[in-house]
């Protein structure tokens, strides 16, 4: 059977294909064909497939989601366009009153550069008089010895440039007698004239470093975006292909945005990792360029040029003009690269920030702690942990400040976190007492809930613990700071107490993994690498392209990146913000306001009313073990322990002691009950300092039961520790 070539009736994939044959061999019994190599490729997707979109009215309507809008804004708007009208209106006013009143300037800029000028047209016209631009053929003809070419092209050139040398004459013979003419009859005109020819003679003598006309536009507004540069940019920084615009570049904000697709497999990250070769390819400042991963698929880029550098933008704090915060609601915080507002809901939450040495931590922190002053109902613990002063302008407000990096101040930030422990129980059994009408939402404390129930002490606590990491290295206070504040950051934003924790050292040892974790708010300035970035912004968020190591730290005068970070409320909702900076004379006029605030509220509280800071109890109950030990004991039964223990602090342990009836009056059996349940409970207790209780025999005593060992319990704390007067403390 014979196949007609272009045979078709193929399937693939459930379409049919066109394919074209060829006869690549015959015998007397049988042809061999075979697809033909030179036939032009077909597509895979048919034009039905590639239709096949949905309905014409799905289609219309897709299409009308993204619709721009039929009028602009400012065409919509009587007030925007009249606000446009009259800036269209100064900005024409003031650019040419500008440039007029430096016509003078320009002119004799213009006749400085006129012999120049004149010497290179001089030049030019020479060159073209005497048809320089043929002598090299023509010397190539006479170098090779070939006379009919030599002579053809010396005829051709004769009459070249005979009519230019006449035609040369003539112009200059009338030029010089108008000129002539023109100063005898109108001398006026005619210095006009030649005024004019000479600055024409001079805009082709200036200089390349030395522009005529003034600059009106300040030097850091940049040029606009265009795809061009765009594409030369992205492949100078080594990617192969031509990115793909899936839209055309356009003005967002005080920027431009382009959206590309870059070529191959090449993902978007690569332009995080390459920022800086980016901006540079693109002869921009740093600060002007901010590409990120478009939410599409992992090649889509999404580049965001400014306008202008941020860095010589003032952005001043707006709550320094005047007005109050609320630290149940919202407070300003920073601004985004496009000059966006950013503000920030820290009540319920608890904050981790993180970067490296001049990133700008004391610009974030400074702004939250300043908000916290100025909201009168906002009690502030402040532990500067770094010990420069930064947030000394605020003292005069704080329930407490401590400041400094010693032992002592160690020790008032541990003492610190256990009081803020202890309000935090208090405040849960004071919720959990509440009406359920009253908590609606849950047992947390709201803004509502402390407006209406003052006396129960509801108002929302900021405490902000400054290079944290100094307190969980520490050798002696570590480890139980690490145990109070991993049960702090998990309970304590139910009840209104906000934790800021800031740290130059992220990584596992300066912030450990059960404190980093429970972080809900992260801000992550500049570091170093993934492991610091995902540990102060959560796992996996390097590899989602949340990277902070595209941002510079502060290098002397030049702030570069510093205050600027990825902002993460969550692992979908991160975006980069600059915090607002607050020089430190600002910051003592916030404290002096907040003063003003609390004074007339009536809310001072603390170091700030003069009140003395009762060091908290730290003890445990292995302390209170070791207390009531026998002298020369080896193991005392539990039951024993607990009596002993509710003769030493009967507050706490005397409950364990409580029985329905005197044990005088109870028989042996409920004797050894009685003590079996005083044993559950230490043992419960002790559980938790990871001391045992086992089975032991005393012959003196009463026999065998459940008992401690000494060699068990932990060693027992200095009595240094424990008796230091809280002054000392700082606290």
């Amino acid at each position: 059977m014979s196949i007609p070539d272009g045979a078709t009736g193929t399937v693939i994939n459930g379409t049919e294909q066109k394919v074209t044959f060829k006869k690549v061999g015959a015998d007397d019994k049988r042809e061999t064909y075979a697809l033909d190599p030179d036939a032009p490729p077909m597509p895979v997707d048919t034009p039905q497939v590639a239709a096949d979109t949905g309905t014409w009215a799905e289609q219309r309507r897709a299409d009308l989601t993204d619709a721009p809008a039929v009028l602009p804004t400012w065409l919509r708007s009587v007030r925007e366009f009249a606000v446009n009208m009259r800036w269209t209106l100064a900005y024409c006013v003031h650019f040419g009153a500008f440039h007029l009143l430096r016509l003078p300037v320009y002119l004799i800029r213009l006749l400085l550069c006129a012999p120049r000028g004149t010497g290179r047209l001089i030049v030019r016209w020479g060159k073209w008089v005497a048809d320089t631009e043929a002598r090299p053929v023509t010397a190539r003809a006479a170098a090779t010895a070939d006379i009919e070419a030599w002579l053809a092209l010396s005829r051709e050139h004769s009459r070249r440039v005979r009519p230019r040398r006449i035609a040369s004459l003539a112009l200059a013979g009338a030029v010089l007698l108008i000129l002539f003419v023109a100063a005898l009859a109108v001398p006026l005109w005619c210095g006009g004239a030649v005024t004019a020819a000479l600055a024409l003679a001079g805009v082709h003598g200036r200089r390349g470093d030395k522009p005529i006309v003034t600059r009106y536009l300040s030097i850091h507004l940049q040029r606009p975006l265009d795809s061009e540069e765009l594409a030369q940019a992205i492949e100078a920084i080594g990617v192969k292909g031509t990115p793909r615009f899936v839209a055309p570049i356009a003005v967002d904000g005080p920027g431009w945005l382009a959206q590309v697709d870059l070529p191959g497999a090449t993902l978007a990250e690569l332009l995080l990792d390459k920022r800086k070769e980016l901006a540079a390819a693109m002869r921009r400042p740093l600060q002007c360029v901010w590409p990120s991963v478009g939410s599409e698929h992992p090649g889509r880029a999404n580049i965001w040029v400014a306008k202008k550098d941020p860095r010589t933008i003032l952005r001043p704090w707006p709550l320094l003009a005047g007005g109050a915060a609320d630290m149940y609601g919202e407070i300003p915080f920073g601004v985004t690269p496009k000059g966006d507002r950013e503000p920030l809901a820290v009540i319920a939450t608890n904050m981790l920030i993180g970067g490296v040495m001049g990133s700008g931590k004391t610009s974030a922190v400074c702004t939250i702690a300043c908000a916290g002053a100025l909201d009168p109902t906002c009690e502030e613990w402040l532990f500067e942990l770094k010990g420069s002063g930064d947030l000394e302008g605020l003292r005069p407000i704080c329930h407490r400040y401590v400041q400094g990096d010693d032992d002592e101040h160690c020790e008032a930030a541990l003492d610190g976190g256990y009081a803020l422990e202890r309000e935090m129980k208090r405040r849960k059994k004071t919720v959990a007492g509440l009406p359920v009408a009253d908590v609606p939402t849950g047992r947390k404390v709201t803004r509502k809930l402390s407006d209406k129930y003052p006396h129960l002490h509801l108002h929302p606590i900021l405490a902000i613990f400054d290079e944290v990491h100094t307190l969980f290295e520490h050798p002696v206070y570590g480890k139980e700071a690490e145990a109070v504040f991993a049960r702090l950051i998990r309970k304590a934003r139910a009840y209104g107490i906000i934790l800021v924790l800031t740290t130059q050292r992220p990584d596992a040892k300066s912030i450990p993994k059960k404190i980093s974790d429970n972080a809900i708010v992260r801000f992550c300035l500049a570091i170093t690498g993934h492991t610091a970035n995902d540990l102060v912004l959560g796992t996996g968020m390097y590899k989602r392209g949340i990277r902070a190591n595209i941002f510079e730290p502060a290098e002397g005068d030049d702030p570069k990146d510093s205050g600027t970070g990825w902002l993460a409320r969550s692992a979908t909702n991160a975006k980069i913000v600059r915090a607002y900076f607050i020089p430190q004379a600002d910051v003592r006029d916030v404290g002096r306001r907040g003063l003003a605030l609390r004074t007339a509220a009536g809310t001072l509280s603390g170091e700030a009313a003069g009140q003395q800071i009762e060091k908290p109890d730290r003890t445990t109950i292995a302390d209170h073990v070791h207390a009531i030990w026998p002298d020369g004991a080896d193991a005392v039964h539990s039951h024993r322990l607990v009596e002993s223990l509710a003769l030493y602090l009967p507050e706490l342990y005397g409950s364990w002691m409580e029985t329905e009836k005197p044990v005088a009056e109870m028989s042996p059996d409920e004797v050894r009950d009685v003590q079996a349940v005083r044993s559950t409970a230490l043992s419960a207790a002790l559980k938790v300092h990871k001391i045992p209780t086992r089975q032991i025999t005393i012959r003196d005593c009463c026999g065998g039961a459940k008992g401690v060992r000494y060699a068990d319990l932990p060693e027992p704390r200095g009595a240094d520790e424990d008796d230091e007067d809280p002054a000392s403390a700082g606290v």
